[in-house]
């Protein structure tokens, strides 16, 4: 059998190559899958991912033209490789998402719904209500940004920055550290831009039950605040609720560029 297939092989160079591409291929779309945003929640059923990854990758080895000598070194380290540059370049773009994800956890844990949580599919974790209902609407207006089509766009050019078959991965070419480190940072920034209005609007009205508190005694501020937090920050967050899409938006779009 196996001389059947070197002697096919041998009669038939490119496919050999192909093949190997679309393995190649296969394994940076799974690592890209697991991580990116939009693609990675547990909501979409795997058979449906790996459908998904099946027919991208036989777009993508029809694009891409393979060499002959696609295969450089070891096969196995090849696809480890690009399953792990794939994973780097979902989690690159999962980061600008997390950002809405912390602000919203500030606005939950300010108007006081810490003890409201739900269980998250994508993660199988506990999160907060208002966190869930920010991912979904970051979800939305990454999708509707095109933030798809910018996540493809950069699986193709990281091909030809880390070729199918290399054995090493040019790290100061795929991920710049001071890019990182600016996704990074901006998780805390953009979190508390999003959160900072229900933040100071909460901060206000304690400074005013405080006053309460000491001209009134006789008043059980700490209960009052269990009432009217919620109520307050529910109040900021449908009146400035336009102005966060539009901060949101203008976000994604600053990192468009990504990939």
């Amino acid at each position: 059998m196996d001389n059947i297939i070197n002697e096919l092989m041998k009669m038939f160079p490119m496919l050999n190559a192909y093949l190997a591409a679309g393995i190649f291929i296969f394994s940076r779309l799974l690592g890209f899958i697991r991580f990116a945003p939009v693609f990675n929640r547990k909501e979409i059923p795997s058979l449906v991912k790996l459908s998904f990854v099946l027919i991208i990758t036989i777009v993508l080895t029809t694009v891409v033209k393979p060499d002959v000598n696609v295969i450089q070194s070891s096969f196995v380290l090849s696809i480890l490789l690009n399953i792990a540059v794939g994973a780097m370049i979902g989690y690159m773009a999962q980061l600008i998402l997390l950002a809405v994800d912390a602000g919203a956890d500030m606005i939950n844990m300010q108007m006081g719904l810490s003890s409201a949580m739900v269980l998250d599919p994508t993660t199988s974790s506990q999160v907060s209500i208002l966190g869930k209902v920010f991912s979904l609407l970051a979800v939305l207006i990454f999708i509707e940004l095109g933030g798809v089509y910018w996540l493809i766009q950069a699986l193709i050019r990281s091909m030809t920055i880390f070729p199918l078959g290399a054995v090493s991965v040019p790290l100061e070419q795929i991920v710049n550290m001071d890019y990182l480190i600016e996704l990074s940072s901006n998780v805390l920034y953009m979190g508390l831009q999003i959160a900072s209005p229900v933040l100071l609007a909460t901060l206000g009205q304690d400074i005013i039950l405080g006053v309460i508190s000491k001209t009134a005694p006789q008043v059980n501020v700490f209960q009052l605040s269990f009432l009217f937090k919620p109520v307050l920050g529910a109040a900021i967050l449908v009146w400035i609720m336009p102005m966060l899409i539009n901060i949101i938006s203008d976000y994604f779009l600053s990192f468009s560029h990504i990939i």
